[in-house]
């Protein structure tokens, strides 16, 4: 591991796990993530990409943002100034993810995402199964991908997803894509 937030969500999903009780067979079965890439990332031997962290924050019965708010030590600060909001680089489609919100236990998260020129990140349905998301693009193009149906969005435009199927998020564009993802837990 490189940076201290990479060796943190390894301690993150690890406690999660343990304190769920479950062994790393049952949530390779619940996430679909391999018992033997669960044992790599707990132990910060592999990098996760945003799919696998979101696969297991989901088997966890948490978001992504509130994985990624224990491994930044999660507190009830009800300010997040922005040098102290949490940043992600997914290592495959160098998509970074800021986590806006203040790493409380609220209700609606806020989540910025810059997504590079031609990359694409794709999510299951489980990723979306407690969650009500919209999607508002604040500077460039986004492509979302809703099962069979292709959204083309613009800047300003903002979309609210229907029922939880398989996503994907597509920079169509020569710039990079910002957005921000609106989480509402139901």
């Amino acid at each position: 591991m490189t940076d201290p937030l990479s060796a943190s969500l390894a301690a993150a999903v690890r406690e999660a796990r343990q304190d769920r009780a479950l062994s790393a067979g049952v949530l390779a079965e619940r996430s679909g993530v391999s018992r033997a890439m669960i044992g790599k990332i707990e132990r910060g031997e592999a990098q996760p990409t945003a799919v696998l962290l979101s696969r297991l924050a989901t088997a966890l019965g948490l978001t992504l943002s509130e994985l990624i708010a224990r491994a930044e030590g999660d507190d009830d600060r009800r300010l997040a100034r922005r040098e102290d909001q949490p940043t992600w680089q997914d290592p495959v489609t160098g998509y970074v993810r800021r986590a806006v919100s203040p790493p409380g236990h609220g209700a609606t998260e806020l989540v910025e995402i810059e997504l590079p020129p031609g990359a694409k990140a794709g999510f299951p349905a489980s990723s979306y199964a407690f969650a009500e998301h919209q999607v508002w693009v604040l500077s460039g193009q986004l492509r979302f991908h809703e099962g069979d149906v292709v959204h083309e969005l613009a800047a300003g435009d903002c979309l609210q997803l229907g029922r939880p199927v398989d996503c994907a998020y597509e920079n169509p564009g020569a710039e990079p894509c910002r957005y921000l993802v609106v989480l509402t837990k139901v």
